[in-house]
C-alpha cells in the first residue's frame, strides 16, 4: 500500500524538473475518456473490436482561439489500441484558422498492474500536415512510455514521451504528464493534471523550458456509452496560454456483458 501512494506521489514531484512558454502548443495525439485525463494517456485500453469516438472542443485565452477536434480509437486487442485525431484551429488571433498536424498512434499495454507495481505501455505517434504553417510542425513522430496504478477511489498515470516535428524551425521535446483522478461516484469523476514541455536542444535567452500547465475537471459517465468531460486548464509560468476551457464528449460502441456461469457443489 505505501509503494502505491508512493507511485501517486512521486509523479507530481517529478514534474518540479520542467517548466512554459509557447506561443502556440500543438494538439498531438490525445486520449480519449475514460482512458486518460485530457492529455495525459492511462494503460487501459479498448476491449477488442471495440471503437469510440469523441469530439471536443477548446476556447484559449492569450493566444485567442478556438480549437475543434475528432478523436476516434479502436481495440485491435484487449492491450493494443489504435487512435487518431484531427483538430482545427478557428480566428487564431483573429488572424487565421485551419486544420493542424493529423496525429495516430498505437498504444500497446505490456505488462499488467500488479500489487504494488503500476502497469506499463508504450505509445508510438506519427502526424502529417494538412494545414497552415503557422498552426502545424509539418508532421512527426514520436514515442513514449506510459504508466498507470489504482489506489482505492485514485488512479493516477505518468507519460514520458519524446516528439520531433516535422520541420527544423522547431525543437525536439520531451513531454512529462502526471495526471490523478478521483472516483466520487460509479459516474462521476474528478480529474486533475500536469503538464510539461520541454526543448531537447537549441536553448536560448528564454531558456529550455516551453510549458507548464494544470488542468482540473469533471467526467461524468452520461449513459453506459457516453461520456462527458469538461475542464479548464491553468498556464503556472504567466505566459501562454493564459487559461482555456475545454469541453468533450465520447460516444464508445456497447460492449457484451459476460454471462458468469456458476458451479455449485453438492455437498
Amino acid at each position: 500500500m505505501k509503494r502505491s501512494i508512493f507511485f501517486l506521489i512521486i509523479i507530481f514531484f517529478a514534474l518540479n524538473f520542467f517548466s512554459l512558454s509557447f506561443a502556440f502548443d500543438s494538439y498531438g495525439l490525445q486520449p480519449l475518456a475514460p482512458n486518460g485525463i485530457f492529455s495525459t494517456f492511462s494503460t487501459e485500453s479498448l476491449p477488442e473490436k471495440s471503437f469510440s469516438l469523441e469530439v471536443a472542443t477548446e476556447r484559449s485565452r492569450e493566444p485567442n482561439y478556438y480549437r475543434f477536434s475528432l478523436k476516434g480509437a479502436y481495440g485491435i486487442t484487449d492491450r493494443i489500441e489504435f487512435s487518431a485525431a484531427v483538430p482545427f484551429v478557428y480566428n487564431f488571433n483573429g488572424a487565421y484558422d485551419g486544420f493542424e498536424d493529423i496525429s495516430f498512434g498505437i498504444k500497446h499495454r505490456f505488462y499488467n498492474e500488479g500489487k504494488h507495481g503500476p502497469s506499463l505501455a508504450y505509445l508510438i505517434n506519427a502526424s502529417f500536415s494538412t494545414g497552415r504553417d503557422e498552426i502545424t510542425s509539418n508532421g512527426g513522430y514520436g514515442a513514449g512510455i506510459i504508466a498507470s496504478k489504482r489506489v482505492g477511489p485514485f488512479k493516477g498515470h505518468l507519460n514520458l514521451l519524446y516528439e520531433r516535428p516535422g520541420t527544423s524551425r522547431l525543437d525536439e521535446d520531451l513531454l512529462l504528464s502526471a495526471g490523478i483522478e478521483l472516483s466520487a461516484a460509479h459516474n462521476f469523476a474528478l480529474l486533475a493534471e500536469l503538464t510539461t514541455r520541454k526543448k531537447l536542444h537549441n536553448v536560448d535567452e528564454t531558456g529550455k523550458y516551453k510549458q507548464m500547465e494544470a488542468r482540473f475537471g469533471v467526467r461524468v459517465k452520461t449513459t453506459d456509452s457516453i461520456y462527458t468531460t469538461l475542464g479548464a486548464g491553468f498556464d503556472l509560468e504567466s505566459r501562454n496560454p493564459e487559461y482555456r476551457l475545454m469541453l468533450s464528449v465520447t460516444f464508445l460502441t456497447p460492449h457484451e456483458k459476460k454471462n458468469i456461469e456458476k458451479i455449485y457443489e453438492e455437498e
